[in-house]
């Protein structure tokens, strides 16, 4: 995988990010003094340099980059005020960076961006959110899942509960399709994944025995599952329909009466964070202000519940990303 991309999972094989998975797993051993193959003594990023490029916000992806890349000797730069699109072009400032640093991670809106500056860097460019997509997310929730289920990910059965069509669903259905998951999606018909993402996936479906399915009935969606999903309701920068995600997605949210009707007593919670589960953000504040919502797309009893696994979730963002770095900037593999 060196010198390779990692911008979606569409463009790794199925045993590809079988052996991220288990390198992540090594990885995390390594950090937390268990032990590792002897291939990963040492510092594996040492001499390289990274530039994290942020046009939306983060907390975890940052701090996952960052951490990843200074347990592993890596020099990082986070830069959020360049010239990008604005008095140099993307390409032009592809090729300047790729110059100077080993690695680019990108966060922002248009996939097109990244694409552009893979295409024009001459490094490997790691996608770190874009509008349609968040793969580095979805390492972090199997490997979660594969840690308390003991499951390998062909048996883990995953329901998403909400926007079916946002871009942590999308690249959890990518990820189902690669790796033989079966996965459901319960969302209102008008948030319905795209057509043509679900076409795209078919032969991967084929090869890899996964099942994926869209109903806009939860109890139908979660039953015998092993994860119940969900993620905020209004992604960044969609503040502006506020009011019809609420008013559609108003009785999508993931009670403890949805985990219920799973039929499993074991089954888990992920959310990829942040959530609004509770009234302790400005943001929910303003939410319930103008709504009355004290919540939003999960109660907080399901959050604070044995059932919840997000900061194993969140913290496994770390040991993930630096299984996609060092698998494309060393000679791992």
């Amino acid at each position: 995988m060196k010198g390779r991309s990692f911008l979606t999972l569409k463009d790794f094989t199925t045993e590809e990010i079988l052996a991220l998975l288990q390198l992540s797993g090594d990885l995390k051993a390594k950090k937390k003094g268990q032990g590792c193959p002897s291939k990963l003594q040492g510092k594996l990023l040492a001499g390289k340099n990274i530039v994290l490029i942020f046009d939306k916000s983060s907390t975890r992806t940052r701090c996952s980059f960052e951490v990843a890349a200074f347990d592993e000797g890596a020099q990082v730069t986070f830069l959020t005020n360049s010239q990008m699109g604005k008095k140099e072009s993307i390409e032009d400032t592809a090729k300047v960076l790729g110059r100077m640093y080993d690695g680019i991670q990108y966060r922002g809106f248009s996939p097109e961006v990244i694409r552009e500056i893979a295409r024009h860097s001459g490094v490997p460019v790691w996608n770190g959110l874009t509008d349609d997509d968040h793969p580095t997310q979805v390492l972090a929730d199997v490997l979660t899942a594969m840690e308390h289920t003991g499951k390998e990910p062909k048996d883990l059965k995953f329901a998403y509960i909400g926007d079916g069509r946002n871009n942590v669903s999308n690249a959890l259905m990518i990820g189902a399709a690669k790796l033989g998951m079966e996965y459901r999606i319960a969302s209102p018909k008008e948030l319905f994944p795209s057509n043509s993402l679900i076409a795209g996936l078919q032969e991967d479906c084929k090869a890899s025995g996964a099942i994926i399915s869209v109903t806009s009935d939860i109890a139908e969606a979660v039953k015998g599952v092993d994860v119940i999903y969900t993620d905020v309701w209004v992604s960044m920068g969609e503040e502006d329909q506020t009011d019809a995600r609420i008013a559609l997605l108003k009785d999508y949210q993931v009670s403890m009466d949805v985990l219920k009707a799973s039929g499993n007593p074991e089954v888990l919670f992920e959310h990829c964070l942040p959530s609004f589960h509770d009234l302790n953000t400005a943001v929910a504040q303003e939410i319930h202000d103008k709504y009355g919502l004290s919540e939003l797309e999960v109660t907080d009893e399901v959050f604070r519940s044995k059932h919840s696994v997000v900061f194993d979730e969140a913290e496994n963002r770390m040991h993930t990303i630096k299984a996609v770095m060092v698998a494309t900037l060393t000679d791992i593999f």
